[in-house]
This record gives structure tokens, sequence and C-alpha cells, in this order.
């Protein structure tokens, strides 16, 4: 069983936009798309309280509160319980997943996706789970670093980031010699002439 792609999913989810169906339909990979095929509005809405409740999970975790995120991690398996069940074609293709088939599409992914940051937790700690240190940003990541100092979910929101403090440095500067160029200004008499 992939538990990383399972903790990916639930990343996946609290990065998406919901804003109505086709919106959860995007988030359905290729791997997912009968998912695609047979979601709901009612859906929507499940989608859309575990995509609350899993962002807290990553605050929690991202700000130190590990027995908070553990708390709602295990508040998320109560109400996604894992039902395993082989799947596949043949025998070169069977896999393992969460939930049986007849669970409705929320009720399949989302005990996959808590299922998968649960172990992640348990593995590596909630202090792996990020949260984006770009305001204009807000996205979640999983820190696979090597010494868990990833403070960005993308290489993109780091260097926009880091652009963004050096011109406000490069301003500051600026702005701080201005008073002083023109006290020198104000000192300085006029030439005779």
């Amino acid at each position: 069983m992939n538990f990383d792609a399972y903790a990916r999913t639930g990343v996946d989810l609290v990065n998406a936009r919901l804003d109505d169906l086709d919106d959860l339909r995007a988030v359905f990979t290729d791997e997912h798309g009968w998912m695609r095929d047979e979601v709901t509005e009612r859906d929507v809405a499940a989608f859309r309280r575990a995509q609350k409740r899993l962002r807290d999970v990553f605050e929690f975790g991202s700000s130190g509160r590990d027995a908070d995120a553990v708390d709602e991690l295990n508040s998320l398996l109560e109400s996604y319980p894992v039902q395993p069940r082989i799947s596949g074609h043949d025998a070169k293709d069977w896999h393992m997943h969460v939930t049986s088939r007849g669970a409705s599409v929320s009720a399949e992914f989302l005990a996959g996706a808590v299922w998968g940051l649960s172990v992640w937790l348990c593995e590596y700690g909630s202090s792996r789970f990020g949260v984006c240190a770009d305001d204009r940003c807000g996205n979640v990541y999983l820190d696979t670093s090597s010494n868990c100092c990833r403070r960005f979910c993308s290489e993109r929101c780091a260097t926009r980031s880091h652009v963004a403090a050096h011109r406000a440095r490069k301003r500051a500067a600026v702005e701080a010699k201005a008073p002083v160029a023109a006290e020198i200004e104000e000192k300085t008499p006029a030439p005779v002439g």
C-alpha cells in the first residue's frame, strides 16, 4: 500500500478549490477517474467539511500542537473508517484500497486521505505537516526535506517570497538613506559665487 500517495491526496484536497461540483471533479486524478463520474453535490459538502478539518491538522502540526493534530486525525478516522479491500484485474495488478467499493465517493476518498496522513504522522511526526510561509499562498505540504526545514509549498512560492523580502530590504535601505541625504544637503553651505 502506498501510504505516501494516500497522504498526498489529503494535501491535494486541502489545497483544492471546492466552489462547486466541477472543482471537486478536478481533484480526482486519472487513478480515481471513476470517482469523477460518480461524485454528487452531496459529496461537495462532505469534502468541504473534511477539507477544513484536514487544514486544521496541518496548522496544528506546523505550530507544534502535535496532540491536537493527533486528536483531529483520530476523530477523522472515526468519521471515515478504513475498510481495506483488494482491488485489481489479475494477479499482476492486485493492490489494496482502504474502503469497500460500495462506499460513497467522499467516504472512499476521504478514508484514504485521512489514513495516509495518519500513517505519515506516525512515521514522521506532525512537524512534517507544513503550511506555506508565503502569506499570499496558504497551501499545505508534506515536508520531505532531510532536516525538516522546508517553509514553502513550492519553489515558486519560495522564490516569490525571497524576492519580495529582498525588494523590501532595498526599499528600506533607500528610505533610510533619504533623510540622511536631505540632512547633509541642508547643512552644506551653498556655493558662493
